[in-house]
């Protein structure tokens, strides 16, 4: 199961890039010589359109398995496997997942609302304690 990112989060993304872009545009066709900091804005645009492309197409979350993993851009997403939760955290922002060794958190303001109901049903399907 794949928890998708909120559609506003993606837009996010996409504005940001094409704005980045459209500035590198009008600032290399109105001035001549074109120096570094036109790159920068073509490298911020580039940065922002490649972010939306990837969070599109990979998501934020996955479960399977006995797994859930929490995806980045690098894909060396933390793994957590479903067993080892001992309880889970409910906060304004997410959940803190907690673990013997670690706490892992999940951010459910860009998460996808029907996503999240997803989400929701898998972690109360844990037998785990809620705070």
């Amino acid at each position: 199961m794949k928890i998708g990112y909120s559609n506003r989060h993606l837009t996010v993304n996409l504005i940001l890039g094409l704005f980045w872009f459209i500035w590198f545009l009008f600032e290399s066709k109105t001035k001549d010589p074109t120096n570094w900091s036109d790159f920068v804005k073509l490298g911020f645009s580039l940065l922002y359109l490649s972010l939306y492309l990837h969070k599109r197409q990979i998501k934020y979350l996955s479960i399977e398995s006995g797994y859930i993993k929490v995806n980045d851009l690098f894909g060396l997403g933390k793994k957590i496997n479903l067993n080892e939760i001992n309880s889970i955290k409910q906060f304004s922002k997410g959940y803190t997942l907690k673990t013997n060794n670690r706490d892992y958190k999940i951010n459910t303001h860009i998460i996808d609302p029907n996503s999240l109901a997803d989400l929701n049903k898998e972690l109360e399907k844990l037998n785990v304690e809620w705070n």
